[in-house]
């Protein structure tokens, strides 16, 4: 099945040569857009093509293949998919392979695996794994999205993740906004590195339902299975009218550029602010304004709530704190597990005192009397 699927595309290529060609490695990511053309890198979303047989690994990389999904939802004889109700990491036939993999150089892909079977891959591979199309669980619990202590490890491994836009996976489904999407983007930031995360997509453009019934059946099961759709939606979901075909990446970038990323589209933050602490250990906000703050990072103008919460919990190393709504003009006052918002009644030089955000302290000895709060 899979060397008819070769004949396929090398016809394909022969046919549209002035339009596609086969990528092997990165080069031809570069050859591609300097040829103004598209290259197409093979990959399995399972571990089928090479059955129970190691040699086939390199055999399949020979053909063309970089990358390939141990598990595609269920149990395989790699690792546990995560449809499953027991993860049981990968398996020994898995380390080989992996092993294996990192050999030839094929990418260890576990976006549709469980989360011990991915912290599994994560630990064996010498190389860093990818996760080429999910998204994290805090912003939607679809059963294939990621944990966000999983994302954590695989970016301090050096692996990658794929934003998918398979509605199933966004929050909202079809309805998911740009903006929701690309907040969460940068949310995920503050938790992974940014050389670490890209754009996975996920699309599948006109094909017909057929398809993904085959894709959730495959030959496994005389039953119906409905993945993450429903007897009632059985097919394709309807993509967000911001992201319908390839062209919906410059909306993603428009949108990304609104929530802080550089015009290279690495994230520059997520609010202007700075920050003080007084005698007793107090810790203040002041002043919403675009600048560079302490860290290195161009703040931006743009200003919200969620924005500020999820800025506060990275700087300060607060996960779980209860947090309440503010205005632009209210300063924040954090003591103890509170944050309890002050209004604000002086202007700051920014030159006579900074927060250090690695020590927590004003680097200036200045008197904390111009901050007074107000109830």
């Amino acid at each position: 099945e899979f060397l008819n699927e070769i004949k396929k595309w090398q016809k394909l290529f022969e046919r549209n040569s002035d339009l596609i060609f086969q990528g092997t490695n990165f080069k031809d990511i570069e050859k591609a857009k300097l040829e103004k053309k598209t290259a197409i890198f093979f990959g399995f979303q399972n571990c089928s093509p090479i059955e129970d047989d190691i040699s086939l690994v390199e055999k399949v990389h020979k053909l063309g293949c970089r990358f390939m999904q141990l598990t595609y939802n269920n149990q395989s004889l790699l690792a546990t998919g995560c449809y499953e109700k027991i993860d049981s990491g990968v398996t020994n036939f898995g380390r080989e392979v992996i092993k294996e993999m990192n050999r030839v150089g094929i990418v260890i892909d576990m976006s549709h695996s469980a989360e011990k079977s991915t912290l599994d891959a994560i630990e064996i591979s010498e190389k860093p794994i990818a996760i080429t199309h999910a998204n994290p669980s805090f912003w939607h619990a679809a059963k294939r999205n990621k944990s966000n202590e999983l994302l954590k490890v695989l970016s301090d491994s050096g692996g990658i993740l794929g934003f998918s836009l398979y509605p199933h996976h966004l929050k909202n489904n079809t309805n998911c906004t740009l903006d929701s999407f690309c907040e969460m983007i940068a949310r995920t930031s503050d938790i992974m590195n940014i050389k670490n995360i890209g754009i996975g997509s996920d699309l599948c453009l006109n094909q017909p339902d057929e398809i993904v019934e085959w894709m959730r059946n495959g030959t496994w099961s005389k039953n119906k299975n409905y993945g993450e759709g429903s007897k009632n939606k059985p097919g394709f979901p309807k993509q967000p009218g911001w992201f319908e075909d390839a062209r919906g990446f410059f909306n993603i970038e428009k949108g990304l550029r609104k929530v802080g990323f550089s015009e290279e589209l690495k994230y520059i933050g997520t609010l202007c602010v700075e920050f003080f602490i007084d005698r007793n250990d107090n810790l203040y906000v002041n002043e919403i304004a675009p600048r560079v703050h302490n860290s290195g990072h161009l703040t931006i103008n743009a200003f919200n709530i969620s924005q500020f919460e999820n800025h506060i919990r990275a700087v300060c190393s607060l996960e779980q704190i209860p947090l309440k709504k503010f205005h632009n003009a209210e300063m924040i006052n954090l003591i103890g597990n509170q944050i309890t918002p002050y209004r604000q009644n002086i202007n700051l030089n920014d030159n006579e005192f900074f927060f250090d955000y690695q020590k927590k302290e004003i680097k200036d000895k200045r008197k904390m009397g111009h901050l007074t709060k107000i109830l």
